[in-house]
């Protein structure tokens, strides 16, 4: 039976520890110029997680994914995977949705959440880090760049159902930005997506120590 929390492209990269830029904790008032002559270009706007984004493609296919228990084909909320059971999908979903995502000085964070669909993400330009929670409470993070050797990597896909959050690493190559390419399969819908609750409910999923290391991405 497969695991359907796994990710080849998560699970074989190299594990980081979480340090915190400066930017994390001053974020800057606005953009530097090339970054925002980029967010102008592509009409990027701010994004609920943080950073910014637009969504540049919608798949016209659609899945016929209607709760057979129901007959509704409402899009409704779904329910999240877990390591042996697949997601529920309340209503159709497109095939696919595609956007690009910034983080940038002013930005520097996105904010802990979940996807109910996977997640694939491409890198286009600059540096970050990701950090995965999973249901166990188990912890993953790792560095997204070009530098292979540093085991950084340029893809990686983090499964419906795990938590997850990131944030920009300081770079001359990029201005300062983190610029990624996002794809998700079934096609986003808010109604798949919830944000982390709170401190509290931080604290008893991976202990106070944790926590307070993460606070920053609440």
């Amino acid at each position: 039976m497969p695991n359907y929390l796994e990710s080849f492209t998560v699970d074989s990269t190299p594990d980081c520890e979480v340090v915190f830029p400066q930017f994390v904790k001053f974020p800057a008032t606005q953009p530097p110029d090339p970054l925002q002559n980029f967010i102008n270009h592509f009409k990027l706007e701010k994004h609920a997680e943080n950073g910014y984004f637009k969504e540049t493609d919608r798949s016209p296919f659609v899945l016929e994914l209607s709760n057979q228990e129901t007959n509704d084909s409402s899009k409704g909320s779904s329910t999240m995977p877990t390591a042996t059971q697949k997601p529920v999908y309340k209503g159709n979903r497109n095939f696919s949705t595609l956007i690009y995502y910034m983080l940038t000085p002013d930005a520097p964070v996105s904010k802990l959440i979940m996807n109910t669909s996977r997640n694939i993400h491409i890198l286009q330009r600059g540096k970050g880090q990701f950090v995965l929670i999973y249901p166990n409470g188990s912890i993953k993070s790792f560095k997204v760049g070009f530098d292979y050797s540093k085991g950084e990597v340029s893809q990686w896909v983090v499964p419906g159902g795990v938590w997850k959050a990131s944030f920009m690493i300081p770079n001359e190559e990029f201005d300062n930005g983190f610029l990624i390419s996002e794809v998700v399969v079934p096609g986003f819908e808010y109604s798949d997506y919830k944000p982390f609750p709170g401190f509290k409910e931080l604290v008893e999923f991976v202990g106070e120590e944790k926590a307070e290391l993460f606070k920053p991405l609440l």
